[in-house]
């Protein structure tokens, strides 16, 4: 059984460049969250375009060695993949850049992390399933 894609993915260079020009961005200890708006493409459609945003991940050697960063992209993917999913404002580009604390930081403390990021970035959007139903009105 295939797996489900539940985001696109930013994997060129130029990608990154254009949202951290954008001069979006969010930085707490465990992450720095860059957004911009996912620009339309004129060519032919891609499998992307109808995934809701896209998400690139980067480590720089500031992380630490390879392991480090391999794993710190890891836990980075394991927290997007349990907050952006239901959470994230579609039609976004999004870039998680770990930092130092991000392997040694409590997982709960990455899920805040990047929680507060999108509601600093006004881009949070709250999960329809999660919402308690509407009160009728009536009688």
């Amino acid at each position: 059984m295939a797996r489900r894609r539940l985001w696109g993915r930013l994997t060129r260079r130029p990608e990154f460049l254009r949202v951290a020009a954008t001069r979006r961005r969010w930085a707490a200890p465990g992450l720095i969250l860059q957004a911009a708006e996912s620009p339309r493409s004129d060519g032919p459609p891609s499998r992307e375009l109808n995934l809701p945003f896209r998400l690139g991940f980067t480590a720089s050697r500031k992380v630490g060695g390879a392991v480090q960063r391999n794993r710190a992209r890891r836990r980075l993917r394991a927290a997007a993949a349990a907050v952006m999913p239901a959470h994230a404002a579609h039609g976004m580009d999004y870039v998680l850049v770990a930092r130092a604390d991000t392997v040694s930081r409590a997982f709960s403390g990455l899920l805040g992390d990047l929680e507060a990021g999108l509601r600093r970035l006004k881009l949070w959007r709250e999960d329809p399933a999660s919402q308690p139903p509407a009160a009728k009105e009536g009688r």
